[in-house]
């Protein structure tokens, strides 16, 4: 099996979709070499079985807002792979979801469910919708319209949403109601519930607390940890906002945090008080960090970025693609020797070829910010015991599923006496469980 075939397939089936291609291009140059030495995978087409979707729904949802007009939107969900288990994976709104982007999106979740050992499969869905600036009862009625449709493809034991850019506590509260209204059954349908109904605690915490505890599992393999390091954090959304909380109480300095408006350098670090107020501003106030800059009398750059910065550890957890290849030659040439990844592929290929060249600690996506994920698992497991863990028990579990998506890293990514390599660590180690399932369940 070739990867220049594999990919001019795949780009033939699959016009116009950059983001999706992006996806399946990172996964199949590490897995390819395994599929050659393995040759039961290449001979049932696992991978390529892999790379379509079971199926890609698209729909209308049709609402109204505050004065009375009627807005029409397009909803999806991608459901990827149930190998080993029911489709996993967020609701995001935001003008940017196209089925690229969402079937990106869905591919790495398969990877990154492998990853956590729990059995979830993979998958994504969301709107064009966006939800900035409207008011709460035309984001009601938006979710209960969205709702309204997807409830046909989803369940417990089918499919498990959760939230995503764009889909928070709010939205996932309009969404369960909707759902429990439709179907008249109180199930764990969605994940990211409020704690007092069905909720999980760490749940908004998670894909942040996730991403740090993988970047100290990372330190520790070489004899070394977070504390005193000098860390930036890219965002100040959800993943951003836990992620710097997490280092501070690891004993770290955060240098940034970032949105569409710019970036500010806390020269000093960021501190918990600070944080706070962020917190604030950006959830409750749902303000830009100009603003908040403006009137904290905070260094605040319009046009910069954190990758500027010099540092020893790079967060980046906003968007995919948010930092380039000349931003990773500038992090390597400042000193920075971990990157852990809080965002889905926020690093472009060229410059995670270039961290991986280094030999650097860099834990990609699919390993990285598995934590969110891993937690909306132990939410579906206590809906199903209808339990509920206490906040130590949640965070115990998170951190030993965070262990072992790194040891399962260093299982498949060592070579040698040479650094981890954890992107091909993260992708083969994610490929074979799910490789190995649909191998026993025969040509389907």
């Amino acid at each position: 099996m070739e990867l220049s075939s594999f990919m001019e397939a795949l780009e033939r089936r699959n016009p116009g979709q950059p983001e999706f291609l992006q996806a399946a291009h990172e996964v199949a140059e590490k897995v390819i070499p395994y599929i050659n030495a393995h040759s039961v995978y290449e001979e049932a087409r696992i991978l390529e079985r892999i790379a379509e979707p079971d199926r890609a729904l698209m729909f209308r949802v049709t609402w109204e807002d505050d004065e009375g007009r009627v807005q029409v939107n397009r909803g999806y969900r991608i459901q990827q792979n149930n190998a080993i288990g029911p489709y996993k994976g967020g609701l995001r709104f935001d003008p940017s979801v196209n089925l690229s982007i969402l079937k990106f999106l869905a591919f790495e979740q398969v990877f990154k469910n492998s990853l956590t050992t729990l059995p979830m499969g993979g998958g994504k869905g969301g709107s064009d919708f966006d939800p900035k600036g409207k008011s709460d009862a035309e984001v009601m009625r938006f979710c209960q319209a969205f709702m309204t449709e997807l409830q046909r493809y989803i369940g417990a034991d089918t499919d498990v949403p959760a939230g995503d850019i764009g889909v928070g506590g709010r939205e996932i509260g309009y969404l369960f109601g909707q759902y429990k209204r439709l179907r008249n059954a109180f199930t764990g349908v969605l994940t990211g519930k409020g704690v007092g109904w069905g909720g999980s605690l760490i749940r908004p915490e998670a894909t942040g607390y996730g991403s740090v505890y993988f970047a100290q599992e990372m330190l520790r393999h070489r004899g070394d940890d977070l504390e005193g390091k000098r860390c930036v954090v890219s965002g100040s959304g959800n993943v951003s906002q836990y992620t710097a909380e997490k280092l501070l109480a690891f004993g770290a300095t955060v240098l940034t945090l970032s949105d569409r408006s710019g970036m500010i350098h806390f020269k000093d670090g960021l501190t918990t008080e600070q944080l706070q107020a962020v917190m604030h501003h950006k959830n409750e106030v749902r303000g830009r960090l100009s603003d908040f800059a403006d009137a904290n009398g905070l260094d605040f750059h319009a046009d910069g970025n954190p990758w500027s910065v010099p540092c020893a550890c790079a967060f980046p957890s906003a968007v995919q693609n948010e930092l380039a290849d000349a931003d990773a030659k500038v992090l390597l040439d400042n000193g920075c020797f971990v990157v852990s990844e809080g965002a889905n592929m926020p690093s472009t290929p060229e410059a995670a070829h270039r961290f991986e060249q280094a030999g650097i600690c860099f834990g990609p996506g699919k390993a990285a910010n598995a934590g969110g994920v891993a937690t909306s698992g132990l939410e579906m497991s206590q809906n199903s015991l209808r339990l509920s863990w206490s906040r130590e028990e949640v965070d115990e579990r998170l951190q030993g599923i965070m262990h072992s998506i790194h040891e399962t890293c260093v299982r498949y990514g060592s070579d040698g006496d040479g650094p981890v390599n954890y992107i091909k660590g993260a992708n083969i180690g994610g490929f074979v469980k799910v490789a190995d399932a649909m191998l026993a369940y025969g040509v389907m």
